[in-house]
């Protein structure tokens, strides 16, 4: 019986060879693989019923939402995750499984890994299977220490993965955001904290999630925004976050103090990064993606079905 994941598969790449017209050379070119793996791969939808003279099965629309996103804003690739479970907890645990297998499949050549912080990056190390990965190093992209929800932060993600790869992990002996900036400049020129970052900056692969700093945030509740903060941050026009980083409508790093104050790289140094996977979950941060859509920060993206057919509506 295959797996969501496979049938997944199966329906992309009988939408790109019989809906889009494809030949199996670009299909193959496209995704990563040999030509007469793509052959095999339209055989199989043949064999399990998903192609007949058209394609036939629940995942097609998913493929479909993830075809127009990748088109509209020029990703790599897409994947819209069906999920039909109204508690969040359940959403952002199904978005981990699917974020984990992904990485497993499709990045097996990478070598380091840079991790922010947030609720759904810890479902991804939660839910990643143990496996044989010496040669990987897990890199926090962005401070995190005190005594609230440490379990999200990237410190501790950074670890947890490691662990979980039998890998290695370094350590960024810093909180997320700092009271002034004239003490995160002197932070950031220890070494301890600037080898961290020189080696966050070079990384294969960033795993990022996305913040909306109004709406169930997790800067707030874990205390580096105050309501004062929360205020300046909608006068200067702030939608969203990645990485601590406020950003704009427009995806533009907002000029407000607090991203002079945060300890980790740069939105222009996540760009540089190769391979950036965003992984969001919920419909409160439809302006938050959007934002980050329009910067180009993401090369990837993993988000709820529910959350990409709404992103859609908007205008671009």
């Amino acid at each position: 019986m295959l797996s969501w994941e496979e049938r997944r598969q199966l329906v992309k790449v009988a939408s790109f060879y019989y809906r889009e017209g494809f030949t199996q050379e670009q299909i193959a070119k496209k995704i990563g693989v040999s030509r007469p793996f793509i052959s095999k791969q339209l055989q199989k939808a043949k064999d399990y019923g998903i192609v007949e003279v058209f394609i036939k099965d629940e995942t097609v629309h998913t493929v479909e939402l993830e075809g127009l996103i990748e088109e509209r804003y020029g990703l790599k690739d897409v994947v819209v995750v069906p999920i039909v479970d109204q508690y969040s907890d359940m959403r952002k645990k199904v978005i981990g499984q699917v974020a984990a297998n992904y990485i497993i499949k499709n990045l097996k050549d990478v070598k380091s890994i840079g991790i922010g912080w947030g609720s759904t990056l810890a479902e991804i190390v939660k839910e990643y299977p143990y496996e044989n990965r010496e040669d990987v190093k897990i890199i926090p992209l962005v401070g995190g220490m005190g005594t609230q929800q440490v379990d999200i932060h990237a410190n501790q993600l950074a670890y947890e993965l490691a662990k979980k790869m039998n890998g290695s992990c370094s350590y960024l002996y810093a909180p997320a955001i700092i009271d002034s900036e004239e003490l995160k400049n002197r932070l950031v020129e220890m070494q301890d904290v600037k080898s961290v970052l020189e080696d966050a900056r070079k990384v294969d692969l960033a795993l990022v999630g996305i913040g909306n700093p109004y709406k169930e945030s997790t800067l707030e509740k874990i205390g580096y925004l105050k309501q004062v903060d929360i205020e300046d941050l909608r006068k200067c026009g702030a939608i969203g976050d990645i990485i601590s980083r406020f950003l704009d409508y427009n995806g533009q790093p907002i000029n407000h103090p607090i991203n002079e104050k945060v300890i980790g790289i740069t939105l222009e140094e996540l760009k540089k990064i190769q391979i950036v996977i965003g992984v969001v979950e919920g419909r409160n941060k439809l302006e938050s993606i959007r934002g980050a859509l329009r910067g180009n920060y993401l090369d990837i993206l993993i988000i709820d079905e529910a959350s990409a057919s709404e992103l859609l509506l908007i205008d671009f």
